[in-house]
């Protein structure tokens, strides 16, 4: 799960591709002493945190004789912690050299500094509007770090946007670097990484949370639909006690699986423990994290059900996914999106900024955005159960 983002980690030919322009676009861009940005996209599990935690170890070893002020942010709490425990595995990586956007933001310009090069995990989950409950006063954190930093690198992914204050779209990148006139260069990674799964696996997840389409599963058993496809583990179940049992003996044997669920289903941070129920299935919400551990790193969390924000950017051997009351059968063999089920009030607080054309479809878009990302955790196998009864009826029948 961790090695995913280690500094040293081995890269694929693509990834190695990559990691090289985005290097040279850095040295090329501080040499001519111009502001630039550098994008890479890709899905969930495409590699583009491995690229960006090896890039900051070569440019923090470059740091040792060129004396460049270089910083690593990522607006995500348990990520955080992985990246500054990994530093000290390494004597060139400098734990406060990793911040949260804000903490940046706020220090740099308090000391009216000026730093080299920024690189950026997870930039889809920075904020595109105030939010002066976690101290960001100004408009857009992507353009403060720009104004900041001479040359700025993110990985982005437009799929992965999870809440209306933090809602992106290439649109706003685009007029970003319009008006600050920066050199830009965009790549994109392709290859899935994370999932050892068959494109069949990987169609049907993007057919369900692109297209709203539940795509024929082809294998059934008396108590779940499919099962091995090329070494990866993929079932349908109808029954989410079942589903967390079998789990559970993944865990057993090869550690790193957790249940997860789509936030349909209340959870309050007050101390209080919240849970989720699906007939025989009784589990509790995950808790706040105050360890340096985390969450999916813990043994005992195998017992809790983990939310969009406790695994993102995370890889684990075997997920189960609970699909809860959002997500409803719509006849036809497809899905819709019922948007007063998704209990998630802080995803879907007010945007003060008047610039989204549809609320609505922009909420649908972090319900699926979540769906996508909850599916592609999973190393070697994941296991859906859906609340909507008849979703697992369609696919039941289409199976035969």
């Amino acid at each position: 799960m961790l090695d995913s983002v280690l500094p040293n980690k081995h890269l694929t030919d693509e990834q190695q591709d990559v990691f090289n322009e985005i290097f040279e676009f850095c040295q090329s861009n501080l040499k001519s002493n111009s502001k630039g940005l550098f994008q890479l996209n890709g899905d969930a599990g495409t590699g583009k945190s491995v690229i960006l935690t090896q890039l900051f170890l070569e440019l923090e070893k470059q740091a040792k004789s060129n004396g460049t002020d270089n910083y690593f942010l990522v607006n995500h709490p348990e990520l955080l912690k992985v990246y500054q425990d990994n530093a000290g595995g390494f004597s060139e990586l400098r734990k406060n050299r990793f911040l949260r956007p804000t903490t940046f933001i706020n220090r740099m310009n308090k000391e009216s500094r000026s730093p080299d090069i920024v690189v950026i995990d997870e930039a889809h989950l920075l904020l595109s509007e105030a939010d002066r409950y976690n101290n960001f006063e100004q408009h857009n954190q992507l353009e403060e770090i720009i104004k900041l930093s001479k040359v700025v690198v993110i990985v982005y992914d437009e799929r992965q946007v999870l809440k209306l204050k933090s809602f992106w779209s290439q649109k706003v990148i685009d007029n970003l670097v319009k008006r600050f006139q920066l050199n830009y260069k965009l790549e994109t990674l392709r290859v899935q990484m994370r999932m050892q799964a068959p494109r069949s696996i990987i169609s049907w997840i993007n057919d369900l949370t692109n297209n709203f389409k539940l795509d024929s599963i082809g294998k059934h058993s008396s108590e779940f639909l499919g099962g091995n496809y090329d070494g990866y583990d993929f079932r349908v179940y109808p029954d989410a006690e079942k589903m967390y049992q079998r789990l559970k003996q993944n865990n057993d044997t090869y550690e790193k699986s957790r249940i997860v669920a789509t936030a349909d289903y209340p959870s309050t941070l007050d101390g209080k423990k919240h849970f989720v129920n699906e007939g025989d299935f009784h589990l509790p919400w995950d808790q706040y994290n105050y360890s340096n551990v985390t969450w999916a790193q813990k043994d005992e969390t195998i017992n809790e059900i983990g939310s969009i924000y406790t695994v993102q950017g995370f890889d684990l051997n075997y997920v189960a996914v609970i699909m809860g009351p959002s997500v409803v059968y719509a006849g036809d063999g497809r899905i819709k999106i019922n948007l007063n089920a998704y209990e998630d009030q802080e995803a879907f607080k007010k945007r003060h900024d008047n610039d989204l054309d549809d609320i609505d479809s922009a909420k649908q878009a972090i319900i699926l955005n979540s769906m996508n990302v909850l599916l592609k955790r999973g190393v070697r196998g994941v296991y859906v159960y859906f609340h909507d009864k008849r979703i697992y009826d369609y696919l039941s029948n289409s199976a035969k």
